[in-house]
């Protein structure tokens, strides 16, 4: 008797299932920006290669002006840093930045907490500036640093779409470790940090070294 050349149907269905794990399925996150603490939008599939659902709070201050935006997407783990993040580049120019990551199907659609930004003076200062359009600007001014805010930072990036940015400032310990390509948004834009460098701490006596 001759052996049977039809596949075994366990082996037909385990060939099968080795193509669909190989293949891979997107990541569904919940999308959307708006300004308010509350954001929903639909779900829809992320990239191949997002395998990350991530929520972003901001609350920023323009000369007095306050707005807080909630931003819902995809995002490659490598790039989703969980944190809270405080800038400030004067006492009525700062952003606070709360991000969420998750790994899961919907896992996003949650909104995180509001928060307070820290309003108490910590007798540190840094040297400051703001500009739009360049990738650098000269410190003109020093400013008070707030709360865990111990650190001296340059930041540039880009405003969506391709406007750059740069700003000299105070900022949280964990702004030093920001992965470039971090998204951050603001208003009705979204910020993508280009390079972030620490200085020396600042002097308690109102100088930075």
């Amino acid at each position: 008797m001759k052996p049977s050349t039809k596949p075994e149907p366990f082996l037909l269905a385990s060939m099968l299932l080795c193509t669909l794990l190989g293949l891979g399925y997107p990541l569904s996150c919940e999308m959307c920006i708006r300004n308010g603490a509350i954001c929903i939008g639909e779900m829809k599939p992320c990239a191949l290669d997002e395998d990350t659902c991530v929520v972003i709070m901001t609350e920023t201050n323009n000369k007095g002006s306050v707005d807080v935006t909630s931003y819902k997407g995809c995002s490659k783990s490598s790039k989703c840093d969980p944190a809270f993040l405080s800038f400030t580049v004067a006492p009525e120019n700062y952003m606070g930045s709360d991000t969420h990551c998750c790994q899961s199907n919907g896992c996003n659609k949650d909104p995180l907490p509001a928060f307070r930004r820290n309003l108490t003076k910590n007798g540190l200062r840094c040297p400051s500036c703001s500009t739009f359009l360049k990738e650098t600007c000269t410190p003109t001014d020093e400013t008070l640093c707030f709360g865990e805010e111990t650190r001296c930072v340059t930041v540039t990036g880009l405003m969506h779409p391709g406007v750059k940015f740069a700003f000299w400032g105070c900022a949280t310990e964990n702004a030093c470790h920001i992965k470039v390509g971090t998204l951050v948004p603001s208003g009705s834009h979204l910020l993508t940090i280009k390079k972030i460098s620490c200085l020396p701490s600042p002097q308690a006596s109102g100088k930075a070294e």
